[in-house]
C-alpha cells in the first residue's frame, strides 16, 4: 500500500506565489528581500491554517538565496525551527541565544523560526528581550502566533508585525479547484463552495475536509455527497422550506421540519441556517449586493429565482423571527415547539395579505 500524504502537507506552499489569500503580505516580504529592507525581527500573527508557518519557511529560504549565486541551494542548515509550545523555558531560550552568536558557515544569514511564540513563559520572554532588540547582523527572527494578545508589549514593540487574514471562501474554492485538476478529480462548483465555507477561513482545514470527502465519495465530488459527509443541511432543504412558508402551507412546513430532525440535525442548526438563507435571499434582491452571496454559480441562480418570489415585507420579519428563535433556543425547555412556533409565525406573515397575530 502506497504511503498517503495529506493534501495540507502535499500542497504546502513552496514559493510566495503559492500562498493563498495573503497577497499583500507576500508582496511586502518579496519587496523587502529585493530592496534589502527586511527587519531582523518579524511577527506573523493571525488565525490557524492561514499560512503563517509556510510564509516563515519560504522567507527563511529566500533570504539566503537572494544573497547567493546558487539559486538551487536551500540553505537548510541556516534555518532553525523552535516550537515554543514544547520549548518554552528560560533554558531553551538561553540555548537559542548562545547559538545566535555563532555566524553561519554558508550563506549570509541564520534564520530562527519560533512557532506558537505566545506559549513562552514570562521569564523566557524576558530572557529573549535583549537578543531580539540587538541581534547580531547575521541573525533574523521570525515569530509566529495565533494569539498576539498573549505576547508582552516589549516583545511586540521590537518586531515588525504582519497580520494574516482569514482566507476568503472564493480564494479557498479556487485553490481546491486547482488541486482537483492536479489530482484528476471532478467536482461540482457547489461542492467545493461548501467545503470552503465549512473551513471557515482556514486553508489547512479546507484541505483536511477535502481529503475526507474524497475518501468518502471517490474522484467525483457532488454537492449531495459533500453535504452528506460533512453533516450539513443541503441548500435544497432551505429552498423547499421557503417555498412552503411563502405558500402558507403550515402542515407541510411542520412535516418538512420533522424530516430534518429525523435525519439527526439539531433544531438550532436548522433555524440559524434558515435565518442565513433569508439573509441571502435579501442580498440577492439587489444587483449591488449580489457579490455578497457566497455560493456556487448553480445555487446563485436558484437564489435569484426565489428572491423574486419573496417580497421585502416577508423577508425582514422572517429574518427577525428566525434570529430571535436562534437566540432563545438554548434557554428553551421545549426546543422543538419553539422552532415549530417560529415556522408557523413565519408561514403566517403573508397570510391573507396581512400579518396574522
Amino acid at each position: 500500500m502506497e504511503h498517503f500524504i495529506v493534501s495540507a502537507r502535499k500542497y504546502r506552499p513552496q514559493k510566495f506565489e503559492d500562498v493563498v489569500g495573503q497577497q499583500a503580505i507576500t508582496n511586502t516580504l518579496e519587496n523587502a528581500i529585493k530592496n534589502n529592507h527586511l527587519a531582523q525581527a518579524l511577527l506573523f500573527t493571525g488565525p490557524r491554517g492561514v499560512g503563517k508557518t509556510s510564509c516563515a519557511r519560504i522567507l527563511a529560504k529566500r533570504i539566503n538565496q537572494e544573497s547567493s549565486d546558487s539559486a538551487d541551494e536551500d540553505f537548510a542548515f541556516n534555518i532553525f525551527e523552535l516550537d515554543a509550545a514544547s520549548n518554552n523555558s528560560v533554558d531553551d531560550i538561553r540555548n537559542l541565544t548562545d547559538q545566535v552568536r555563532i555566524p553561519p558557515q554558508t550563506g549570509k544569514y541564520k534564520v530562527y523560526i519560533i512557532d506558537e511564540v505566545h506559549m513562552l513563559s514570562q521569564a523566557a520572554f524576558n530572557a529573549f528581550l535583549k537578543t531580539l532588540e540587538e541581534p547580531p547582523a547575521h541573525a533574523i527572527f521570525i515569530l509566529a502566533t495565533t494569539e498576539k494578545h498573549k505576547i508582552i508589549p516589549t516583545i511586540l514593540s521590537r518586531c515588525q508585525i504582519f497580520d494574516f487574514k482569514r482566507i476568503g471562501v472564493l480564494d479557498a474554492k479556487n485553490y481546491l479547484k486547482v488541486i482537483c485538476e492536479r489530482e484528476n478529480i471532478t467536482a461540482d462548483d457547489d461542492a467545493l463552495h461548501i467545503i470552503a465555507q465549512k473551513a471557515d477561513g482556514a486553508m489547512r482545514d479546507a484541505l483536511s475536509i477535502f481529503d475526507r470527502v474524497v475518501s468518502f465519495s471517490g474522484n467525483n465530488l457532488t454537492r449531495e455527497a459533500v453535504t452528506q459527509n460533512l453533516n450539513v443541511l443541503d441548500y435544497e432543504v432551505y429552498f423547499n422550506m421557503t417555498d412552503l412558508l411563502l405558500e402558507n402551507k403550515i402542515p407541510e412546513v411542520l412535516m418538512a421540519y420533522n424530516e430534518v430532525l429525523a435525519k439527526g440535525f439539531e433544531g438550532q442548526h436548522f433555524i440559524s441556517g434558515l435565518a442565513s438563507h433569508f439573509r441571502d435571499l435579501l442580498v440577492a434582491k439587489d444587483a449591488a449586493t449580489i457579490p455578497l452571496l457566497e455560493v456556487g454559480d448553480t445555487t446563485k441562480k436558484k437564489y435569484l429565482e426565489q428572491a423574486n418570489k419573496a417580497a421585502m415585507p416577508f423577508l425582514l420579519p422572517a429574518i427577525d423571527k428566525a434570529n430571535d428563535c436562534d437566540l432563545k433556543y438554548k434557554a428553551s425547555k421545549n426546543q422543538r415547539l419553539l422552532v415549530e412556533l417560529c415556522l408557523m409565525q413565519i408561514a403566517s406573515i403573508n397570510f391573507d395579505g396581512a400579518k396574522k397575530k
